[in-house]
């Protein structure tokens, strides 16, 4: 079979497989995900064309996009183990393709899909769960809303700083607040107060039983408001203290790049979360080239057992490179290990044993 026909075939198998695999786990993740929140759509009496166009279109992209690198990897093993089994894989090699042409067919369509991930990843998908995770967080998961926010330090300005020991979203209150101004790291400036407020018109903060300090050189002039309240404009609005429990996976990268450097010139501890999440991104998208070098390896092979060991085998592996991600997640979010590398420790991982897998899969 000449080359060019060759990669036709294995690309059309493989592209028709992929979406059969994907067509029919949808169907099942929206059938046991409507079991489990049908009594929540009634309690809110959604009517079924809000159901469909606010979440379930949105979730069939989230749940492919989640689960695209296992869809893939099963979708490989499948067709692959019953080329190997029809002994097509046996006549290709024994018409002289050597394995690793064989292989970068498998490559170039996945590098493809790859590059699809990679787009929605980053892009599309934040934007569609936005609307997903909006609709869960009002019907379905009421309790991801944080309610309160504890010990919260920010810049509002390179040289002035806020302190609220609780905020509660409830009511827009902050307790204990303190605005700090310096000029050249002295303390100029001092507000200190019960409680804070948000007055959502005319977008103002509302400052009450307050005592203000203002320093000049070795001058302190002292003002109490004890009992009495005072609007004052700071540059601060309230979704910057409270955030959904998922709020990252609402975010463009774009967007990202610059919540994150905006949290860091703002001494606000949240942007190491964002940059675990965007490392992610990538490294989740990148990992649908190691399973399909790795599913290409296993599945071209004979064994006793055929197709079904071949995709227990295949599934195993899937399984244990979302547990290690998740995992690696974890670990990237704390303080032992860059995120970044903390992030890519699976895909390491499993570019020795693709490495591995294909050299024997030549011998």
């Amino acid at each position: 079979m000449p080359i060019k026909k060759l990669d036709l075939y294995i690309g059309k198998k493989f592209v028709q497989t992929f979406f059969f695999v994907c067509l029919i786990f949808t169907l099942i993740a929206m059938s046991i995900d409507y079991i489990n929140k049908v009594d929540k759509f009634i309690e809110h009496d959604l009517s079924a064309s809000v159901i469909l166009s606010e979440y379930y279109i949105n979730f069939i992209f989230w749940i492919n996009m989640l689960l695209w690198p296992m869809f893939l990897l099963i979708a490989i093993i499948f067709f692959t183990s019953r080329m190997a089994y029809q002994s097509e894989i046996i006549s290709i090699l024994n018409a002289g393709v050597p394995f690793r042409r064989v292989l970068l067919t498998y490559l170039t369509v996945t590098g493809f899909l790859t590059l699809l991930h990679l787009f929605a990843n980053h892009h599309t998908l934040p934007l569609s769960n936005q609307t997903r995770l909006n609709f869960e967080n009002m019907y379905i998961y009421e309790q991801n809303d944080k309610g309160k926010t504890r010990d919260i330090q920010m810049y509002t300005s390179p040289d002035e700083k806020i302190y609220i020991r609780n905020y509660t979203k409830k009511d827009s209150t902050g307790r204990t607040f303190r605005l700090s101004r310096y000029d050249d790291l002295q303390l100029t400036y001092l507000l200190q107060a019960k409680k804070v407020s948000w007055i959502e018109e005319p977008n103002r903060w509302k400052i009450h039983d307050y005592t203000i300090h203002t320093f000049d050189g070795n001058d302190e002039t002292i003002e109490f408001g004890r009992g009495k309240t005072m609007d004052t404009i700071v540059n601060m609005h309230p979704s910057d203290f409270v955030r959904y429990i998922n709020q990252k996976e609402m975010v463009t990268t774009l967007d990202m790049n610059n919540f994150i450097e905006r949290e860091k010139n703002r001494g606000l501890g949240g942007s190491k979360t964002y940059i675990v999440e965007r490392a992610r991104r990538t490294a989740e998208s990148i990992s649908m080239l190691l399973l399909c070098v790795l599913g290409v390896s296993i599945a071209s092979r004979k064994v006793r057992g055929g197709t079904g060991l071949h995709l227990a085998l295949g599934i195993s592996i899937g399984a244990a490179m979302i547990l290690m991600s998740k995992f690696s997640v974890t670990f990237a979010n704390g303080d032992n290990v860059p995120a970044t590398l903390g992030v890519w420790i699976p895909n390491i991982i499993f570019s020795i044993i693709a490495y591995i897998t294909v050299s024997k899969a030549q011998k």
